[in-house]
């Protein structure tokens, strides 16, 4: 037996039609399949007044009008993600990723995760340094940045999506120098143990920290400039070197 398919669009997804031509009877199968939207969330990272921030945004519209929540939005068609995800935080929060690191994190997909029908989210990971207060737009009531302790009951699943974040940012500064991405382009070995302090909640010995950043291979190099702060000694400058892993790596105590 021979079958020839045709596969016809009708309306808008998720309809098809499927003719199938058996011994010279058609016949024609009605067909539904299922169509997940895609969105893209961001978690994004920086350190303000010595403390672990995100930004968030006051959502403006439902599902969840006035509840916080990470910024993102809906892909467009012809849009990559990366993309999307660097639009929608311009458009909600004024928020320029590029000046930072910005990485896929994970992809949500749980069925119930939003109420307005199958949605699969594709999260991001941003750490940038210190930037202006966020503006809102779009479809955003309000944005700012908030310490991430302060940052529970977000809408949708967007707890669970900014604790798989924070827990990636911690493991990160491990074995890659992506601690830097929070810092100026020079910045002090006490500058760097800083971020790592405030993002692991810890504190670090300065001795055995800067003997370990400076041993690291491409982790920081010299700039050749020093800066004196509150009346103290002069402290060499570094930047990021080229190292893309550390080793050795720093451990969390």
């Amino acid at each position: 037996m021979q079958a020839a398919f045709h596969v016809g669009h009708r309306g808008v997804l998720p309809s098809f039609f499927v003719t199938m031509t058996i011994k010279g009877v058609v016949i024609i199968v009605n067909m539904t399949i299922n169509v997940a939207a895609i969105t893209v969330d961001l978690v994004l990272l920086t350190i303000r007044q010595s403390a672990l921030h995100v930004l968030l945004i006051r959502r403006g519209i439902e599902p969840f009008g006035g509840q916080w929540a990470l910024p993102g939005g809906f892909v467009h068609d012809d849009e990559d993600l990366g993309a999307a995800a660097a639009r929608e935080l311009r458009e909600e929060t004024g928020v320029d990723p590029s000046a930072g690191h910005l990485e896929q994190l994970a992809t949500y997909g749980t069925p119930g995760r939003d109420p307005r029908g199958r949605v699969v989210t594709v999260a991001y990971l941003a750490m940038v340094p210190d930037l202006p207060s966020p503006v809102a737009g779009s479809d955003a009531a309000g944005a700012e940045w908030r310490p991430v302790d302060r940052a529970a009951g977000l809408a949708f699943d967007h707890d669970r999506i900014l604790a798989d974040g924070l827990e990636r940012a911690r493991a990160k500064l491990e074995y890659t120098p992506l601690a830097t991405a929070f810092c100026p382009p020079e910045f002090t070995v006490a500058d760097l143990r800083d971020v790592y302090e405030t993002v692991w909640r810890t504190t670090l010995d300065p001795r055995n920290f800067h003997r370990k950043v400076t041993s690291a291979d491409g982790f920081i190099e010299p700039t050749g400039h020093s800066v004196t702060r509150d009346r103290g000694r002069p402290a060499q400058l570094f930047r990021r070197g080229p190292a893309t892993l550390l080793h050795p790596p720093l451990l969390r105590p």
